[in-house]
């Protein structure tokens, strides 16, 4: 009688975005910036100081192998910008107990760790960036109105403007890959500096940083495309009612008392402008913005 060797199945691939900061930034005295470059330069890294306990979880669900986004935070222009993966599975992160480390926490204690790291192995850096923008302008975009831009060449100019070339060679994406990166938590949750990614959002990003046809796309609010090809205008917003016009309407209603009250505290108001030689302050937001 013979016996089957059991079979062992490996768990399923996981996917994976993990951010870093590309630009100099110094905390304790020593330099924190991590950018695909550096990246790409000493191969395989420690993922160390994170300081948060969902991104930490997140870490220790990690296995060998896994695959990664690496994404470009903090910086002008952010985006997804290499493809990695788990090199090494979750240990504890010991700079969190080194009190000269730029994410020391005093409360971790060696014997009993709070904190988790993993190593990442470089794998390769995608041939186009993928830009944040670039992501939340897709999470605008239904896949019939790639189709529409792709297939209607006469129309689309009229619809998109500068757009219109550009996106006719993004109809490579599907629709569930289409769907499953407006479903990332890179667009959902935002600020979580360990993310999962589903399978069909991270083949999404790696075609969008190999394939491209992007360039040209000013990356603004997107117009609605109607199906004669010409593109929607926002309606702008309603002008306040003026306070004369409201007066007005108490005076037609009768409501001679409120009305009085009106006409009194703006006789007031004209009054002080007149004796005042400064003139009403405007806000100045607009200019800090």
């Amino acid at each position: 009688m013979s016996f089957q060797p059991a079979l062992i199945l490996s768990p399923p691939m996981q996917y994976w975005l993990m951010k870093a900061e590309p630009d100099s930034r110094v905390v304790k005295g020593k330099e924190v910036k991590f950018s695909v470059d550096d990246f790409e330069k000493v191969g395989i890294t420690p993922w160390e100081g994170v300081r948060n306990h969902a991104a930490k979880l997140n870490m220790k669900s990690m296995k060998a192998g896994d695959q990664v986004l690496f994404y470009h935070s903090n910086c002008k222009i952010p985006g997804i910008a290499a493809i990695a993966e788990v090199h090494k599975e979750s240990y504890p992160d010991y700079t969190a107990w080194e009190s000269t480390h730029p994410y020391f926490d005093a409360k971790s204690d060696a014997s009993k760790p709070t904190w988790f790291m993993v190593d990442l192995k470089f794998r390769s850096r995608l041939p186009n960036f993928v830009s944040l923008a670039l992501l939340r302008y897709l999470e605008t975009r239904t896949h019939a109105d790639l189709a529409f831009m792709a297939t209607t060449t006469s129309m689309a100019p009229k619809a998109l403007g500068e757009d219109a070339g550009s996106l006719q060679g993004m109809f490579y994406l599907t629709e569930v890959e289409l769907e499953a990166i407006k479903s990332m938590p890179l667009l959902t949750q935002g600020r979580l500096s360990v993310q999962r990614v589903e399978e069909n959002a991270f083949n999404a990003v790696r075609i969008l940083g190999q394939r491209g046809g992007w360039e040209s796309i000013s990356f603004t609010k997107p117009k609605k495309i109607r199906k004669d090809g010409s593109a929607s205008r926002a309606r702008p917003p309603r002008a306040k009612q003026s306070t004369r016009k409201r007066d007005s309407s108490l005076e037609n209603r009768g409501d001679s008392e409120e009305s009085g009250c009106n006409a009194s505290k703006k006789r007031m108001k004209t009054e002080i402008e007149k004796a005042s030689d400064v003139g009403p302050r405007r806000s100045s937001r607009r200019n800090a913005q």
